[in-house]
């Protein structure tokens, strides 16, 4: 793969990364309550849920998912409920209010840790979007000449990097930012901003069409 498309696909990969969507919601609720480790957690789930899409990609599943409306409509809907659980979730969270300081202090637990990892894979493998995106751009980006498998699981690996230099950079500003942010009544204004973000992502997914 020569380097001009090397860059290409690097430029518009950073720029889809970089826009607004729920995983830069997810760090900004995780990090405050859970410490800089859950963050990074959540960035190894996104990680690894693009080698899900990738190789689901490459194997032509997610093909059946833009040809089939009836697959893409239940993997949406899939998607659609995660976040709007998720959204639900932190909602209540800011309602009831936060009781003591201990509440939300960076917690160190391996089970946080696993549940942060996992959250962040749902958010990335429920998305419907993210096999678009791979669909989309494969076709541009490889030529047929080329050994298409090396070259895409190639693209796989740098929309990965792009999306673990990223999410880190943004977990490390809200670790720097942890002391202020874990005052109460900053706690339950970012929660209901979590919720009604995740929400609005939900409700966004369940209209989208193939």
């Amino acid at each position: 793969m020569d380097p001009v498309t090397l860059l290409s696909f690097t430029f518009i990969a950073s720029l889809l990364v970089m826009s607004p969507g729920p995983n830069g919601v997810l760090i900004a609720k995780t990090v405050p309550t859970s410490g800089k480790a859950a963050g990074f957690a959540n960035v190894a789930g996104f990680v690894a849920a693009f080698y899900v899409h990738g190789a689901l990609s490459i194997l032509g599943i997610s093909l059946i998912l833009v040809q089939s409306a009836q697959a893409f409509f239940i993997v949406k809907m899939l998607g659609a409920t995660y976040l709007g659980w998720i959204g639900i979730k932190a909602l209540l969270e800011a309602w009831k209010g936060i009781s003591n300081a201990r509440d939300i202090a960076p917690s160190r637990k391996q089970r946080t840790l696993i549940k942060a990892f996992i959250e962040g894979f749902l958010t990335n493998a429920l998305n419907p979007k993210v096999s678009m995106f791979y669909l989309a751009a494969f076709p541009q980006f490889i030529s047929q000449t080329q050994g298409a498998l090396g070259a895409s699981f190639a693209l796989v690996f740098i929309h990965s990097m792009i999306n673990l230099i990223w999410f880190s950079l943004m977990v490390v500003l809200f670790a720097k930012l942890a002391r202020a942010a874990q005052n109460s009544t900053f706690q339950r204004c970012l929660k209901g901003v979590t919720g009604v973000v995740f929400i609005g992502f939900g409700a966004k997914l369940a209209t989208l069409k193939p």
